[in-house]
């Protein structure tokens, strides 16, 4: 029987270059193929789903298709049905009726049929709508408020009076069914909804969790303040912290594997006036890409990163505030040049995620491992290719400047607004400026900005206000923004692409960093040379029907107008 990459190639939806790359791409993440196409942005979901129906013959049921409610009988295993991407949605007499994301699962299709003692008609849906169906109706009835009911007013509220006897308390309760439930549940929530970040933080009356998703904080959940202690002894048990120390910051991991995937959470806990908060930072291997085609870099720009890091020696550097996606850009240029012929060593904080064929090292400062002390170690390894996490001060700077300079390229992370800021920076670290000038072989700054629903794109014309805050030549054009719709959550956007600007170290911009040249003179020699502003590629990506004005303004509002030209 076909399976279902045989169905998707005879659909003639795609070419065989697209195919061969979203194989590639499962292979590595473990992801269903119908989801790395819809990741890599390739077709709309409807289109994909509805290319599939007409070669099973199936009907296609989007969610909006499902009804409000099942009828009870007995369900499966909702383990089974999300790790199988499979729904009951009702009864047709005494048949029942079951959504499939993959119908060509024989295995699924067989354990269904023992469970269920009874023949089925099976319909196609996408993975998304399945896991929206499992959510309403078996997850939603275990929402937090009944979660709640299931602490006795005793168990929930411990006083803290700083004695051995209240930790004991606190490891009990975190043990209680209805917080693990509690905890698994929104930290599952946050997952599906493919949040980079989960934020629990404790307030005077009440305890907020907000997820980050594509870059903007929402509200999730709130809960009431006497489950604070046992929700954040929970999270600090589930990070191997010491749930003893309350007064200090700590830092753990938590593993956990969802619907098949492997996901990392990164732990960090603070102490703020009115107890400890926590932040989750979601590593989801299975949702980041780490090829370069699809980081959103336009051609030119493209090629010439690709000469940059094919280069012998020297070091490029990659810029922007946190959660720009610089660690993911550094990946990705480590996989296009990762090869069995060349020696590549990372020193992260912390590692990621693990790519076959590269050293890898975690930074341990508890044990003096830090950037400085693994880099100098590092080349000693006879690398041809180092990697560092980030350069924070002038120890690690003057290592990597070094390394670039005695025979190694250097790829690091730097927090500065733009790429020529990244040589102010270096400067003000006491970096000399004529061993910048001969290690920098590039800079590239980069944000992320939000993609349009393609599910509800649809194009308008900018009020003139805002134009003017954007462009000097602003004649009335059409712009693109999502509408709103059940796919998107009603936000007009469905995951994030990179805006770039990359200054390439020529012999002019040598010269001027030797002399010590301004951020402002280095940015007109750049421009002069073909750099594209961050803003200028936003808007680029603007008329593409890629992302809003809205984004545009919001994520690089600290450019000056007058540099803008549309």
């Amino acid at each position: 029987m076909q399976n279902i990459n045989d169905v998707i190639l005879k659909s003639g939806l795609f070419t065989e270059a697209q195919l061969k790359r979203a194989n590639s791409e499962q292979l590595k993440t473990g992801v269903s193929l119908t989801e790395v196409i819809l990741n890599l942005g390739y077709i709309s979901k409807d289109a994909l789903f509805i290319g599939i129906s007409r070669q099973l013959g199936l009907k296609y049921l989007r969610f909006n298709d499902f009804p409000k409610a099942l009828p009870k009988f007995n369900y499966p295993a909702i383990q089974f049905m999300k790790q199988y991407n499979l729904v009951p949605i009702g009864k047709e007499g005494e048949k029942y009726m079951i959504a499939m994301s993959d119908p060509t699962d024989t295995y699924a299709k067989e354990a269904l049929n023992h469970f269920l003692n009874s023949d089925f008609t099976v319909y196609l849906s996408s993975p998304e709508d399945i896991r929206e169906a499992i959510s309403q109706y078996f997850e939603n009835s275990s929402d937090s408020s009944n979660l709640m009911d299931g602490l006795h007013e005793d168990e929930a509220e411990i006083i803290d009076d700083g004695s051995e006897e209240y930790v004991h308390q606190l490891r009990d309760v975190s043990h209680e069914a209805p917080i693990i439930k509690l905890i698994n549940m929104f930290i599952i929530k946050a997952i599906e909804l493919l949040a980079s970040d989960i934020h629990v933080e404790t307030g005077n009356k009440q305890l907020t969790v907000r997820y980050r998703i594509d870059g903007i904080l929402i509200e999730a959940e709130t809960y009431p303040k006497k489950l604070q202690a046992a929700i954040i002894s929970r999270l600090k048990i589930m990070s191997k912290m010491n749930i003893a120390e309350r007064r200090l910051p700590q830092d753990g991991r938590i593993k956990l594997r969802v619907s098949g995937r492997e996901i990392d959470l990164r732990v960090s806990t603070l102490p703020t006036l009115y107890g400890e908060s926590v932040a989750l930072r979601v590593l989801d291997r299975g949702t980041t890409s780490i090829c370069m085609e699809d980081m959103g870099l336009n051609m030119n720009v493209l090629d010439q990163i690709k000469k940059l890091i094919n280069m012998p020696n020297g070091i490029f550097l990659v810029t922007g505030p946190t959660g720009s996606g610089k660690t993911s850009t550094l990946y990705a240029a480590l996989n296009k040049i990762n090869s069995k012929d060349i020696k590549i060593i990372t020193i992260e904080d912390p590692v990621e995620y693990a790519i076959e064929g590269l050293n890898q090292i975690q930074v341990k400062p508890k044990i003096g491992l830090t950037f400085a002390t693994g880099l100098r170690h590092i080349v000693r390894q006879d690398p041809d290719v180092i990697m560092v996490g980030e350069i924070r001060d002038k120890e690690t700077a003057d290592i990597a400047i070094h390394a670039a300079l005695t025979g190694h390229l250097v790829f690091s992370t730097l927090h500065t607004n733009d790429a020529p800021g990244a040589v102010s920076r270096l400067l003000n670290m006491g970096i000399e400026s004529f061993l910048l000038s001969s290690a920098l072989i590039g800079v590239l700054a980069q944000r992320l900005v939000r993609v349009i629903c393609p599910s509800c794109i649809t194009h308008y014309y900018p009020p003139k206000e805002i134009l003017d805050k954007l462009i000097q030549d602003n004649e009335p054009f059409a712009a693109f923004k999502g509408a709103g719709c059940d796919a998107c959550k009603h936000t007009g956007y469905g995951g994030r692409m990179g805006i770039f600007e990359l200054m390439v170290v020529n012999e002019d911009i040598k010269t001027l960093i030797t002399n010590k040249a301004s951020t402002d003179e280095l940015r007109s020699r750049a421009e002069l040379s073909g750099m594209v502003s961050l803003r200028t590629d936003a808007l680029s990506k603007v008329t593409e029907g890629f992302t809003t004005i809205e984004e545009v303004m919001r994520v690089t509002k600290e450019e000056d107008n007058d540099d803008v030209l549309l």
